[in-house]
């Protein structure tokens, strides 16, 4: 719009629009301005005490920035460690926990249905005691994720397909306590369910949630290298100053500027000792219990992979070698030799032993000796129901309910196969939990010490340099 201007020597008032003289005399009056502006830092810079009080400026913001960015930056690699700490690593053994209680929720079913009206009492706990511990677990961590995280979908479809699979595994067993053959056939359809949908679906959730966990380690053990630079930069100014001051007036010391130095350089050197510890911490609890946990949960999935194959064997009679080929192929996955497994042959058992902290090993090496007697009666049962068609002989040498001679089945090397991962599992996150304790307040404490101190350096800076201007009044 239009602004009347009134002229001079006459009443009337002529519009002046927006762009015309009136917008040129104002951008002219802001250039004069920073103009003036510069014409007066330059002559202050012409004169010591301009320039001194120039000097004090340029340190106390210096300092400051350093303190704040230092802060900044290592608040949040100290969120960073507390992330590992208490969510992404419970997160991901959780997820590991689900697929292994699953597993076995899988593998006990088949073991209690092929002992039919004879199943322990241990047996039947044992599973819904996975179940329950899968439900648990889900429920929890659906509680501890964000909406947006990829792992909420995996989550619903557990939470929907459990109840499914556990009420096939019960019909299966009513029909099979009644002696149905139809009973076979449901617990095949609901081991195919677990296989296909359930595992799956929780590997998929163990995978996200150890990528969540390898991104938090990153930032964590990030190096802030914007924060050294801004205080080296500081300290190259204060120490540029200090000449200054000295080959001006001949004073070797100037309090106030040795004090902000050495408060910035207890800064920097309070963050390498922080930073250095909190990432040796950190890299530690990954070298000695996330990485071997990793390794531990997929030996242990496997080592229920195999048992599981071993007992739908039996349940389905030997009508098709669907089940023989999963038990090839898993103890292939384990080992990859026939040869008693060692270090150097490959497969999730040795890969386990290799990652493993001192502590755990000889727990991994004692369930890689139960696992070679698991397999040498494996084969004994195979011979017996192959070579000599003797099916409840083989049955009775895989699984029984015969007090006396259940220490010499195969059922037996398995679970002392398993109980010993379950031992070397609980050292590895015991190993964790004591390497990554306290590293995100020790990175906080780093943050806060450093903002102190570069608070304190811009105070002695501009104190010590007001003291060369006092000199001049």
């Amino acid at each position: 719009m239009a602004t009347p201007v009134r002229t001079e020597g006459s009443g009337t008032a002529v519009p002046v629009r927006p762009g015309g003289p009136a917008a040129v005399r104002h951008g002219a009056a802001a250039v004069a301005g920073a103009a003036g502006l510069r014409a007066r830092l330059g002559r202050a810079a012409r004169t010591a005490p301009g320039r001194l009080r120039l000097a004090g400026a340029l340190l106390a913001v210096l300092t400051v920035a350093f303190g704040a960015l230092t802060a900044w930056q290592v608040e949040s690699r100290a969120q960073a460690a507390r992330q590992v700490v208490e969510y992404s690593q419970p997160l991901s053994q959780a997820a590991a926990e689900i697929h292994r209680s699953l597993a076995d929720a899988d593998t006990t079913a088949a073991t209690g249905f092929l002992l039919a009206g004879a199943e322990p009492k241990a047996v039947r706990q044992r599973y819904e005691t996975d179940l329950a511990t899968a439900s648990r677990l889900i429920a929890e961590a659906a509680a501890r994720t964000t909406a947006s995280s990829p792992a909420q979908g995996w989550l619903a479809t557990l939470n929907q397909q459990v109840p499914v699979y556990a009420g096939l595994v019960e019909s299966a067993r009513a029909d099979n306590r009644q002696g149905y053959p139809l009973g076979g056939a449901y617990l095949r359809y609901a081991s195919e369910q677990m296989r296909t949908v359930l595992l799956p679906a929780a590997a998929a959730l163990t995978a996200a949630e150890n990528r969540q966990l390898a991104d938090d380690y990153a930032a964590a053990e990030a190096v802030p290298w914007a924060a050294y630079g801004l205080g080296l930069l500081t300290l190259g100014a204060l120490v540029w100053v200090q000449l200054g001051l000295f080959r001006r007036t001949n004073r070797v010391f100037n309090i106030g500027l040795l004090g902000a130095t050495a408060a910035v350089l207890a800064g920097v050197l309070w963050l390498t000792v922080a930073g250095l510890g909190a990432r040796g911490a950190l890299q530690d609890s990954e070298n000695r219990g996330a990485a071997p946990l990793r390794a531990l949960n997929q030996a242990r999935v496997d080592v229920l992979t195999a048992r599981l194959a071993e007992n739908l064997h039996f349940v389905a009679r030997g009508s098709s070698t669907k089940y023989a080929d999963l038990w090839a192929k898993t103890t292939e996955h384990l080992s990859r030799t026939d040869a008693p497994v060692d270090r150097s042959s490959g497969g999730t058992l040795p890969e386990a032993l290799l990652l493993a902290p001192p502590e755990a090993q000889p727990r991994i090496e004692d369930a890689q000796r139960q696992y070679q007697q698991w397999r040498d009666r494996h084969a004994a049962a195979s011979r017996l129901e192959n070579v000599e068609a003797d099916y409840q002989g083989a049955l009775d040498a895989t699984v029984t309910v015969k007090e006396a001679n259940v220490p010499t089945t195969a059922d037996a090397s398995f679970n002392a196969t398993d109980q010993q991962l379950a031992k070397a599992a609980d050292i590895e996150l015991k190993k964790f939990q004591e390497a990554a304790k306290g590293t995100h307040g020790d990175l906080r404490t780093a943050a806060v010490a450093v903002a102190v101190l570069a608070l304190a350096a811009a105070a002695a800076a501009v104190r010590g340099l007001g003291r060369r201007l006092a000199e001049y009044r």
